[in-house]
């Protein structure tokens, strides 16, 4: 059953209705669905557990990691919703669910899990965790340390109310075990900022830590500042940086960096500010968030950096603009009627949905979107709450208007689409094994799309493990006519955006370690039109034959009664699907070919779609047969384009593509540029020349 909003008032917020009462109404929503799975105030917080072969505690793990994992999983659960809870009880010290007072609840347990060594909830110390885990590594990290900053960030928000009514010997015995993960060994990305926040919140209330321990992780995290408000996060560009750099970074400044370092400080404000000049952007018309990058469960975690910026002592943040966007995704989410498992966010984006889950995670892992309920810290006066809603770039586009918005740091570039109401997103400096299909799905995508989430490989009906690896919805597949094999596109480059079109290049299982692996590759070129992306791709296939693929987004099928259609004009040709979601939502989606290509054909899905069982991919083929045959062609032109109403999309949308002129005298896109002229008498000029000279990762 999905959530109706209390408390709306849609004068102060036109778009969402959602005002402060709003979101504690919301947030009591939330910590019911884990107090209702509780038998009592002893009980920790371990909720059901729909997934078990990917997620953690891992059933086939030896005893003593089990173990170590049950620990965790304790920990994490207790941390997590105590995002949620703590600016609740903060508010409503006397707050109860079903019998149970929240303050002495988290009160207890947090003593538990931190102190008392006898007690099955006892997390453990890092040097502990080493011995329980026999581990050889010494320098080996540890879920806890994740878990103790959202402790002290927990604690900060309700101080007065629950650390302050701790005894000072209690007090002690919890800074103890925070000191001990605070300074232990960490993981050289966004985990340097847990150890910042612990020691900041120790330094805040008196305790001793290291100074020179905490200079070195603030450095290091500034070092992987690349431009634009982003930090590179290991090899990739995900939301990490958005609710790990940018959340924590302020909250860092107001309790350390401001007094103590305030040259990193001035750093880290001005770089959450350069992200709030675009990251509205990221979101689409409703306000949804991108299913995009690892830790999709997360969700609408997405939107604390807003929340985060008003740690800072000159934010930039547009409050009105900032509450509409964080509303508006905490919607997508709770307005869905799979978004809870018993009662608890499901491991998935919208309902369980294993493709995107990683090892790392446990039942109680998506409670990181309590992130997003941080907001509930800013008192009912502040501009956040007070202001009007207002939607920023969607009110001033025109009916079929697109603002393009190119980040050269990050090499992200995303598109809002007035037609539709859609932001699609393009990313590139993308670095993942050959394979790593799970990755490639969460970052090698060519678009993600904010009402079209990723779909994983296309499984037909009635296929159980095997599915079909020469079709992947918005991938390029290879497939060798000789011996079967396939390639993805592995590594993704960033060459920049010119004159409206932006420029990539894709390899196929690119192996440093095997130089003749890593041959195949795609020089990407692709711009926006009213309602999607057209793509005029040059295919760098060495090893034919090869046969390629390219599917458009996975296309929601809940009760197998999408109409498909497919239709012609002099150079195009086009299939075209209209249906409805699994929420009833009325969906439209056209994948139109144009040279280069085949045919287009679709597959019938299950079990590969975020938003229910069922599905389609539309999906275009082609083929070079020959070595070296400059008659093949060399470019492959598409488009895929999207609609959420019931109006049918016209002639221009379907085929916008009046005349292309290739420069090179076999008419095939070898080399020379490429001139598409549009019949909106709009043209685009697409020149891979400087590509080669322009790649960056």
């Amino acid at each position: 059953m999905s959530y109706t909003p209390e408390f709306t008032d849609y004068e102060l917020s036109p778009y969402t209705g959602l005002t402060r009462e709003s979101w504690v109404a919301a947030g009591k929503y939330m910590l019911k669905g884990v107090f209702d799975n509780l038998s009592g105030i002893d009980a920790p917080v371990v909720m059901p557990r729909k997934e078990t072969k990917v997620t953690y505690p891992h059933l086939d793990a030896p005893e003593n990691v089990q173990a170590a994992e049950r620990k965790a999983e304790i920990f994490e659960g207790l941390t997590r919703s105590f995002f949620i809870a703590s600016v609740i009880i903060n508010d409503e010290p006397k707050l109860s669910i079903n019998g149970i007072e929240l303050k002495e609840y988290y009160k207890l347990h947090i003593l538990r899990s931190c102190t008392e060594k006898d007690s099955d909830e006892y997390a453990g110390s890092y040097e502990e965790m080493l011995a329980l885990t026999n581990s050889a590594d010494p320098f080996k990290p540890f879920q806890q340390t994740v878990e103790t900053c959202a402790l002290v960030i927990g604690l900060y928000m309700c101080r007065d109310v629950l650390w302050d009514e701790y005894t000072q010997t209690e007090r002690d015995s919890i800074a103890e075990f925070l000191k001990g993960f605070a300074h232990a060994n960490t993981v050289p990305q966004n985990w340097r900022l847990f150890n910042m926040l612990d020691m900041a919140f120790l330094y805040m209330n008196g305790y001793e830590i290291d100074k020179d321990k905490m200079l070195d992780h603030a450095q290091a995290v500034l070092s992987y500042y690349v431009g634009d408000g982003w930090y590179r996060d290991g090899h990739s560009f995900d939301y990490y940086s958005c609710w790990a750099f940018n959340m924590y970074a302020p909250l860092w400044n107001r309790w350390y960096g401001y007094e103590n370092l305030p040259g990193l400080a001035a750093e880290f404000e001005k770089n959450s500010n350069r992200l709030m000049e675009s990251y509205a952007q990221m979101f689409d018309e409703d306000g949804f968030t991108n299913m995009w990058g690892r830790s999709c469960i997360y969700r609408n975690a997405a939107t604390s950096p807003f929340d985060g910026n008003f740690f800072l002592n000159n934010p930039k943040a547009d409050p009105g603009l900032a509450r509409r966007i964080s509303s508006g995704s905490l919607l997508q989410f709770l307005k869905r009627d799979d978004f809870l498992y018993k009662g608890i966010p499901t491991l998935g984006f919208y309902g369980q949905f294993t493709p995107l889950v990683q090892g790392y995670s446990c039942a109680e892992s998506p409670f990181w979107i309590g992130k997003a309920y941080l907001c509930l810290h800013l008192p009912k006066e502040h501009p956040f709450w007070s202001a009007k809603e207002n939607n920023g770039v969607w009110e001033e586009l025109k009916e079929d208007g697109v603002k393009e918005t190119v980040l050269d740091g990050p090499a992200l570039a995303f598109t809002n689409h007035k037609a539709n109401g859609e932001t699609v997103l393009r990313s590139a400096k993308v670095v993942k094994a050959p394979g790593d299909v799970h990755g490639m799905w969460n970052y090698s995508k060519l678009c993600f799309n904010t009402k079209y989430p990723w779909e994983s490989t296309p499984k037909p009906s009635g296929q159980t493990e095997a599915a079909t690896p020469d079709i992947e919805s918005q991938q390029y597949v290879l497939k060798s006519l000789l011996d079967g094999h396939t390639e993805l596109g592995n590594v993704t480059f960033y060459a920049g955006s010119r004159d409206g079109v932006l420029y990539r290049r894709q390899f196929f299982n690119y192996n440093l370690e095997t130089e003749c692996h890593w041959l195949n590759a795609v020089d990407l070129a692709d711009f926006p039109v009213s309602r999607g992306i057209i793509r005029v791709d040059k295919l760098r296939i060495i090893k034919r034959p090869f046969e390629i693929t390219l599917g458009g987004y996975g296309f929601p099928d809940p009760k197998n009664m999408t109409a498909i259609e497919t239709k012609a004009d002099t150079i195009g040709k086009a299939i075209i699907l209209k249906g409805r979601d699994s929420q009833g939502n009325f969906k439209r989606l056209a994948m139109t070919i144009y040279d280069g290509w085949e045919k287009l054909s679709y597959i019938k899905s299950k079990g590969t779609n975020p938003d229910c069982e069922s599905s389609i991919v539309v999906y275009a083929t082609g083929a070079l047969k020959n070595q070296y045959d400059s008659s093949e062609p060399y470019v492959f032109i598409s488009q895929v384009i999207t609609g959420n109403d019931e109006k049918a999309f016209t002639e221009e949308e379907l085929f916008p593509v009046e005349r292309i002129d290739y420069e090179d005298e076999n008419k095939t896109g070898a080399y020379g540029r490429i001139k598409i002229k549009l019949k909106n008498g709009e043209e685009r000029i697409v020149d891979y020349t400087g590509t080669e000279g322009n790649m960056r990762l």
